[in-house]
């Protein structure tokens, strides 16, 4: 089977290269880093958003201005001698696009115009918005009435015309309110009514929005690209840059928030033209495919990330260790296999009921709206409340991809599934099954609109319970709590693996390979510290009862309670033990803090005994006391086991770096991976790059060293025969010591012979042969 998009015009890329854009890194900083780049081998830099973005964003996913190039990263100025000199070194660029939303900030012109204006203006359909009421602006930390009675409310003026002003924020007013006559509370009550929009404390969100969000992060509002004029409006700057030569490849941020995905590729590819290949951000579940006639190169490659983990990953080491994890934390009944996936079903309804109720509260109105189409439907708001919720409880998938037009095949099937599980949920399925229907097939406006926000919920649901709340939850083996992995499914045979490339050949061969992004929980060489667990379970156990020996230590009392509500409950600490191993080196500064940053972040995440909006610092504290103490230890006197699981860590690193390289797809290289990478979540996978120490690395020892010699050799392998990794055909096999991964075509072939068991130094072994051989 061939791509059903023709392959873009360019030559097959040999790797990418991101870079996070923001902080230490401009254009000026990336202009100097090409002749390093191109010493390394890449084909491709890719950068992170560098569209005008909220003020102090570190990341550039906020954007407030779409058509405008950060002026702090250089402006377009500054962007086009960047892409003049990477043109001269013969490196292209690959810029990531965010249509789905924009920052929900009063720094949004767009926004600013709409506060202004209200639906007459017009960016007014540019935003999801419900227009049947008021604009909610949840930005307060009080009423605006406690805000009034406190005297912070007051008339001002800004640039673009008269604000409100409340504290910090300054919120634009009518056209026809002026900034006189108002000198009273009452009057400030009046006007504050009179607006387009209004000001409430945060905590309503959950009750009221009147914007769609991007999952449940309120400040980034979503955008209706699935309209024409808004498509071109977001995309203005984006087509210029692809027209002008500087821009030679598109990555789509989250393209399942969309209304319509594949509408709006089709319509992307059509505009850009065949020269310009597109990857999309779409995590694939269980055995997922991407859609074939989506006009795209490939995805960015969390699943091919997924599949090399779990080549790697000893099956009676795993299974050794979820014993240990059932038997120590009574997380399961022995002899469970799905506990993740339980764990999932269970967490659901209280994620949808807590992070996403206002999404379930428009869900609800929406599906009122098409139940009036009905007559012979009666149902009422619990109703289906009841029946939405099992039907998105029941999703395994990110969504569906139904529209107006003929569904797939694969869609019908998945959602009958989806539907029948949920209808052994309640009562009686009355409700439920007419909401399927009209979900999948109805043909009104009313359920277009519920239609395409279902979909749109049902992944923004997975990404909070999978993501953001399960995986900090289930800890048996956090290699395997990654973005688009499986934690149930964490092993995969030589067989199983061959399949995966045999698709991945087949269906993208241009897809990207991930082992680190800025969204992975754990970078490549710490990742592969916790599957060198699954290699030596004894060791991992000996460290557990290493940091377990370390409780009395902390004040009395804060441990005494060992149940799953206490700070430190054996399911957390098994979490914190792998994040030390997986940070750990024996003399990198700030380790100890790194780590307890970490752990605030998990416990929140998590949200057992802490949460983002509701911290309970005193719950925190014995859990980042004992990881100060533990990194500490480990630093000054690292356990022999800690040695033995870093030791065996360094030679699967190098395997997964070979695998990356050799496998079907292209090698997509985060910014410092080329040598040692030990970080977890964002932000801390953020931290500055010392590039003059990364030009250096391969004169060194060490696996920093070896991991850049190794990569620089792939890279020139994939350069010189660029057609042997395009099309040729990928054989695996297994044996008592490793792993033989074997890529043929006309021109030659190329042997990788992995040996994850052996020295580092031992570890990786290839060899060319050629034509026929």
């Amino acid at each position: 089977m061939t791509p059903a998009h023709p392959a873009p015009t360019q030559d097959f890329p040999i790797a990418s290269y991101r870079l996070q854009m923001r902080g230490d890194m401009d254009f000026a900083a990336v202009e100097a880093l090409i002749p390093y780049l191109r010493e390394l081998g890449i084909s491709h830099l890719y950068l992170s958003p560098i569209f005008t973005a909220a003020p102090g964003s570190t990341h550039g996913y906020d954007i407030t201005d779409p058509n405008q190039i950060e002026p702090a990263l250089g402006g377009r100025e500054g962007f086009s001698r960047l892409a003049r000199a990477a043109q001269a070194a013969g490196l292209a660029i690959i810029l990531d696009i965010v249509p789905n939303h924009l920052a929900f900030v009063l720094d949004n012109p767009w926004l600013r115009d709409v506060l202004r204006h209200g639906s007459d203006s017009p960016y007014a359909r540019h935003f999801d918005i419900d227009w049947s009421g008021p604009l909610y602006l949840p930005m307060l930390d009080a009423t605006f009435e406690t805000k009034l009675d406190g005297g912070e409310v007051t008339i001002a003026s800004a640039e673009d015309g008269p604000v409100l002003r409340v504290g910090p924020l300054d919120v634009p007013l009518r056209p026809d309110d002026t900034a006189t006559g108002y000198d009273a509370a009452t009057d400030f009550a009046a006007l504050h009514d009179a607006q387009h929009w209004r000001l409430v404390p945060w905590e309503t969100e959950r009750d009221r929005l009147a914007h769609r969000r991007f999952f449940n992060v309120t400040s980034l509002i979503g955008m209706r690209v699935e309209d024409g004029a808004v498509f071109e409006d977001m995309h203005r700057l984006v087509f210029e840059l692809c027209a002008a030569g500087e821009v030679q490849g598109l990555r789509v941020d989250h393209v399942d928030g969309l209304a319509d995905p594949a509408a709006y590729l089709d319509q992307l590819a059509a505009r850009v033209g065949p020269g310009i290949p597109i990857w999309v951000e779409k995590i694939l579940s269980g055995d997922e495919r991407i859609p074939e006639s989506w006009p795209v190169a490939g995805t960015t490659g969390y699943e091919a990330g997924r599949a090399i983990a779990r080549l790697l990953t000893d099956a009676d080491g795993w299974d050794q260790i979820r014993a240990d994890w059932q038997a120590e934390t009574g997380e399961v009944a022995p002899g469970g296999d799905h506990a993740y996936a339980r764990q999932m079903t269970e967490l659901k309804p209280w994620i949808l009921s807590q992070e996403l109720a206002a999404e379930l509260h428009q869900l609800i109105s929406l599906a009122e709206a098409a139940l009036r189409d009905v007559p012979s439907q009666d149902a009422g708001p619990e109703a289906l409340r009841e029946a939405l919720e099992a039907l998105l409880v029941e999703m395994p998938r990110y969504r569906t991809y139904f529209t107006a037009g003929d569904p797939r095949a694969e869609d019908v099937a998945l959602w009958q599934a989806v539907t029948d599980r949920a209808a052994d949920r309640l009562r009686t399925d009355g409700v439920l099954r007419w909401l399927a229907e009209h979900i999948a097939t109805g043909d009104s406006n009313a359920d277009h609109a519920l239609r395409v926000r279902f979909q749109q919920v049902a992944g923004a649901l997975i990404a909070k319970s999978h993501e953001d709340t399960a995986g900090f939850r289930h800890t048996a083996y956090l290699a395997a709590n990654e973005v688009g992995a499986e934690p149930d499914e964490p092993v995969l045979d030589a067989a199983g693996f061959a399949d995966h490339c045999a698709e991945r050949l087949a269906r993208q061969p241009w897809g990207l390979t991930l082992t680190s992004s800025h969204d992975t929980k754990r970078s490549e060489d710490a990742r592969m510290r916790l599957v060198a667990l699954s290699h030596l379970p004894d060791a991992f156990s000996a460290l557990r009862a290493d940091a377990a020996a370390a409780l009395p230590t902390l004040p009395r009392g804060e441990v005494a309670d060992q149940d799953d509500g206490a700070p430190l409950a054996p399911n957390r600490l098994w979490y914190l033990v792998q994040c030390a191993i997986a940070l750990w080196q024996p003399d990198r500064e700030n380790l100890p803090e790194r780590l307890a940053e970490h752990m605030v972040k998990a416990l929140r995440e998590a949200k057992q005994i802490t949460t983002w909006p509701y911290p309970d610092e005193d719950a925190e504290e014995p859990v980042l006391a004992l990881a100060r103490d533990l990194m500490l230890r480990w630093q000054t006197s690292p356990p022999e086991a800690l040695t033995r699981i870093v030791a065996r860590a360094e030679s699967l690193s190098l395997c997964q770096l070979a695998l990356k390289c050799l496998m079907p797809g292209v090698p997509d290289i985060y910014r410092g991976c080329e040598g040692t990478a030990f970080s977890l979540t964002d932000p801390d996978n953020r931290r500055p790059i010392d590039f003059a120490e990364m030009a250096r690395l391969p004169q060194k020892t060490g696996l920093a060293g070896a991991k850049s010699r190794l990569l620089r050799e792939l890279l020139a392998e994939r350069r010189a025969n660029p057609r042997l990794f395009e099309t040729g055909r990928c054989e695996i096999r297994a044996d008592s010591d490793g792993f033989t991964l074997i890529r043929r075509s006309e021109s030659g072939s190329l042997r990788l012979t992995l040996y994850p068991t052996a020295p580092r130094d031992l570890a990786v072994v290839v060899e060319t042969a050629p034509e026929h051989a």
